[in-house]
């Protein structure tokens, strides 16, 4: 799970913490991308990511530009790993 910030974002600390602690609930990989960093914006910019807190897992948008509660994410998360075990397993 990546959770794309930046500096002046009021809600970006409650995002990554909600986003940090799904993650590790969850046992998946979790990291913080600074959208005020070069490296940052180029990521960002893959997933025409233009506002904070966004939360990408997988390659996949799933938040974009405000903040979820912790269960709504948590929710998001286990349909998403559901969907890619299911369809890991039917390959």
């Amino acid at each position: 799970m990546k959770v794309f910030t930046l500096p002046g974002c009021s809600v970006c600390p409650l995002a990554k913490a909600i986003a940090s602690e799904v993650a590790q609930d969850l046992g998946i990989a979790y990291r913080e991308v600074d959208l005020a960093t070069q490296d940052g914006l180029n990521e960002g910019l893959s997933y025409d990511i233009m506002s904070t807190p966004s939360i990408v897992i997988n390659d996949d948008v799933i938040v974009r530009g405000r903040l979820v509660s912790k269960e709504k994410l948590r929710e998001e998360v286990k349909t998403r790993l559901e969907k890619w075990k299911a369809r890991a397993s039917s390959e």
